[in-house]
């Protein structure tokens, strides 16, 4: 039984702060069209998908930070979004941030199924950033200051054929982030992001930043056999560049589509989840080569 598939990545160009969720909502649902019309089964949309990058800006009242956030999911104005979904038979990964019952904020991501029902949900677990307000900053980045550290761990759900992990953003970077979901079966990794082009604290580095959001998804896929699709919100955002260069990797760490714009773009691939055994049966071969009580250190420090 073959398990192919095509997947498509969704990047969304600039939301501006004033743009309602329809707007955003509206435009995924055209780039949804457009994948299902290629062929698509899955679409990934990006992190923080429905709003502008709020983190950009020092927020004081915990009244006006709510506003960013989603209380149900779906909610009236996404309610379209799943509807669309089941129509037309796709399932898609979201961003969002989420704001619990219990008063709690999250940067969160969800798997929805080709019939609109929501199959798992992830909360971002390496939170970039700071907590205070850095006046001089062009652009702050309070991530750690809005949302909690994500109390779920890394998942892998059963999805698509195969088996799914998620994750947001700078949780990309961290080679843990991939180890985990590999240990844990995941065949794909769907994830989102945000990423500025200019990096205030190391600028030396701004030349780099494709390079380094290539690097992070091409080893994260070739070190633990799996497919990823890495999806950006970019273009000049409330006077803020954010990279594009959402890209589809292949288990042997090849990219096989990438877009070519900073706004909406839809880039699709054939996903063939039997391909990680090309990884998983040989080089690394988790079973064989891997010698995990050497590996203590990794838990046992932070520094």
């Amino acid at each position: 039984m073959t398990r192919q598939f095509i997947a498509a990545a969704a990047q969304m160009g600039p939301i501006a702060a004033d743009e309602p969720r329809s707007s955003a909502v509206a435009r995924m649902i055209d780039m949804m069209r457009e994948a299902h019309a290629r062929g698509a089964t899955l679409v990934v949309f990006p992190e923080l998908a429905l709003t502008t990058f709020f983190p950009r800006w020092y927020i004081e009242d915990e009244a006006e930070l709510a506003k960013w956030f989603e209380t149900e999911m779906p909610s009236t104005e996404t309610q379209p979004l799943f509807a669309e979904a089941a129509h037309l038979g796709i399932g898609f990964y979201l961003g969002y941030g989420e704001l619990t019952p219990e008063g709690r904020f999250f940067n969160t991501s969800i798997l929805v199924g080709d019939t609109g029902e929501i199959i798992g949900k992830y909360r971002k677990i390496h939170l970039p950033g700071h907590s205070e307000n850095e006046e001089w900053r062009p652009f702050q980045h309070l991530e750690k200051r809005y949302f909690e550290k994500g109390d779920i761990g890394f998942p892998v759900y059963d999805a698509f054929g195969g088996k799914v992990g998620m994750c947001l953003c700078n949780d990309r970077r961290w080679p843990e982030t991939w180890r985990v979901l590999g240990l844990k079966g995941a065949e794909l990794v769907v994830l989102g992001y945000n990423t500025p082009l200019h990096y205030p604290p190391a600028p030396e580095h701004d030349h780099l930043q494709y390079f380094h959001n290539e690097l992070s998804a091409q080893a994260g896929a070739y070190q633990n056999g799996l497919w990823a699709i890495s999806v950006a919100k970019a273009g000049r955002e409330e006077n803020c560049d954010l990279i594009g260069g959402s890209i589809i990797v292949a288990p042997t760490g090849e990219i096989l589509a990438k877009t070519a714009t900073v706004g909406d773009e839809v880039i699709t691939a054939t996903i063939d989840l039997d391909r990680c055994a090309e990884i998983r049966r040989n080089v690394f071969d988790f079973a064989l080569h891997r010698q995990p009580e050497e590996y203590a250190e990794i838990v046992r420090k932070t520094n």
